[in-house]
């Protein structure tokens, strides 16, 4: 029998169930995601010290695809990880575990807060250990620790932020390409990749920049417990290696994970704990901040809490 007229008598009436709306066919372009799930990684007993990864850069949202930037903390994953934690009472301390260069200063600042609020709510100790790199928008995000432990090797500051842009001007003369704009106030385009800014625009862009560094100054002053004219004279946008990090003032001790670890133990007053993990086996949206579509780097200033050294 000829296979071909076999494979359209039966691809035929599935075809015409398509059109006729009994069949429905479910593409998913990404796999859907699953609750977090524990994983004990060492030590025993009931209570438990929970071990909480930042990497890579924090941004609002995970971006997919050709706009992927590698490993990603968002605020959403972040607050799944607390809201998960908050309702386990064998949770006794938490380690942070930052490897990070920084990210948006809004992402930062809202993952500080949530650390905060869960510090507020349940009484758990956090201890944070800086890894190989924790510059700003990380470091920033280490003042909501009771003890931050630095690795020996690490690199820690770029205390500061920065706002930038592409001026494609010249570009678009080269290849023949204009811009036209209507507007409905002077200031309506500021900021725009399509011309050079002004210098009054530099100057609003430089006091909205004034305005979030000394945000980033009262989180860290606040934090390591310092004057803030202390703080000033160190956030300069410079970085430091670990030892010089401690001799400012800016981390507690030289460490690695094993040592916060046995910190956050103490902290928490426990004689034995297993340390645990929460990982994702796909994935999942519970919370407000894991829905929000970021289309920040496509339009508009980017303000950054990032160590970034030279310019495009």
């Amino acid at each position: 029998m000829n296979l071909g007229r076999i494979g359209r008598r039966v691809l035929a009436p599935l075809f015409l169930l398509l059109l006729a709306g009994c069949i429905t066919v479910k593409v998913d372009i990404f796999e859907e995601q699953k609750p977090l799930k524990e994983k004990v990684v060492s030590g025993g007993g009931r209570e438990k010290i929970l071990l909480v990864d930042i990497s890579g850069m924090i941004m609002e949202t995970r971006h997919r695809g050709i706009f992927s930037l590698g490993a990603v903390t968002t605020p959403g994953y972040v607050k799944e990880v607390l809201d998960k934690a908050a309702k386990d009472k064998h949770i006794k301390a938490l380690v942070l575990r930052i490897n990070s260069p920084g990210g948006t200063v809004s992402a930062s600042d809202i993952i500080h807060h949530e650390l905060q609020n869960f510090k507020k709510e349940t009484g758990v100790p956090v201890v944070v250990c800086l890894m190989g790199l924790a510059t700003s928008g990380g470091y920033y995000l280490a003042q909501a620790g009771d003890v931050i432990v630095a690795n020996p090797s690490g690199i820690t500051g770029s205390i500061g932020v920065l706002a930038m842009k592409l001026n494609i001007k010249g570009l678009m003369d080269k290849v023949g390409v204009d811009s036209e704009l209507v507007k409905s106030g002077k200031w309506k385009d500021f900021w725009s990749p399509f011309r050079p800014s002004t210098p009054e625009e530099k100057q609003m862009m430089q006091d909205v920049i004034n305005s979030l560094y000394q945000g980033f100054v009262k989180v860290v002053a606040e934090g390591r417990k310092m004057d803030t004219r202390e703080v000033k004279r160190v956030a300069d946008g410079r970085i430091f290696t670990a030892p010089q990090a401690k001799d400012l003032g800016l981390v507690d001790s030289l460490g690695y994970l094993d040592d916060a670890i046995k910190i956050a133990q103490k902290q928490a007053g426990l004689v034995e704990a297993k340390v645990v993990r929460y990982h994702r086996p796909d994935s999942y949206l519970p919370n407000i901040y894991s829905q929000t579509p970021d289309f920040s780097w496509m339009v508009g200033p980017q303000f950054l809490y990032i160590w970034w050294p030279g310019e495009l």
